[in-house]
């Protein structure tokens, strides 16, 4: 196979892998969709060779066959790469704001993405006066139907996403609050694409209760939420203006614009 002067990457240890970052970068090279000869021409790969790697990238939609023996990226590398480039962001926009809200309610508030089936909490300012244990730390994760920033993603996607997810899971509840029915389920969700925030009423542990407000980006997309967990006999109604302007300023120094529509939450 061909080296890349332009290249100065260390060389992957396995061989497939090395001819399958080839085969990207050649396609990224170019700005019009290649033929499969082209292909294998540019990385010095046999035809049969590049032909069957080309396959498995499209298995995965990290390429798109345009048609018979012509390839272009895919468009799960721009997925992934949103994805990047927001958790690389998000975090560092987001502080500041967070840091307002919590002198404002001296309660927690956590900043979490979707990650599969689960989000993951990424940021969290709190202190000891809030008088509240929560197990949920920077780095851990809860299913999406359990927790107020999930039934954000999920109110996102399409009936049958739902189902699908609601059958991946079982629905598995963790306290007598729970829910764990995919009719429940939907029920809520029809709630919070109505009142476009979501809550969770002690249904991750109990005694907590939360709020959030969706977090997005400048195309729209929802990436992130933004949620405040108190004590379930002090959570204060008046806090969710707050969280929900909160969560529109990050989203605005995101580049979001309000007038414009919100697209499907990235998986």
């Amino acid at each position: 196979m061909k080296s890349s002067e332009n290249n100065p990457r260390e060389q992957p240890a396995i061989q497939v892998v090395e001819r399958m970052f080839a085969i990207l970068d050649a396609l990224a090279a170019n700005s019009e969709p290649m033929a499969l000869k082209t292909i294998a021409e540019r990385t010095g790969l046999h035809t049969s060779t590049a032909h069957r790697i080309l396959n498995d990238l499209a298995t995965g939609r990290l390429i798109d066959r345009c048609e018979p023996g012509v390839y272009q990226l895919g468009m799960r590398l721009l997925e992934l790469g949103n994805l990047v480039k927001a958790r690389l962001n998000v975090r560092d926009v987001a502080l500041g704001p967070m840091r307002e809200l919590h002198r404002l309610t001296h309660q927690p508030v956590n900043l979490s993405m979707r990650q599969g089936d689960e989000i993951v909490y990424i940021e969290r300012t709190y202190s000891e006066r809030s008088g509240m244990q929560v197990v949920r730390t920077v780095g851990g994760h809860a299913p999406l139907h359990l927790t107020s920033v999930g039934k954000l993603f999920l109110a996102g996607e399409d009936p049958q996403r739902v189902r699908a997810y609601a059958m991946r899971t079982g629905l598995v509840g963790h306290t007598r609050n729970s829910i764990t029915n995919a009719a429940q389920l939907e029920g809520e969700l029809v709630r919070v694409r109505q009142l476009g925030y979501a809550r969770d009423n002690e249904e991750l542990e109990l005694g907590v209760r939360c709020m959030a407000a969706g977090i997005y980006d400048d195309s729209g997309q929802l990436i992130a939420g933004l949620s405040l967990s108190a004590p379930a006999d002090r959570l204060q109604e008046d806090w969710l203006g707050k969280v929900i302007e909160t969560a529109a300023i990050i989203s605005a120094a995101l580049g979001y614009r309000a007038d414009k529509p919100a697209t499907r939450p990235m998986r």
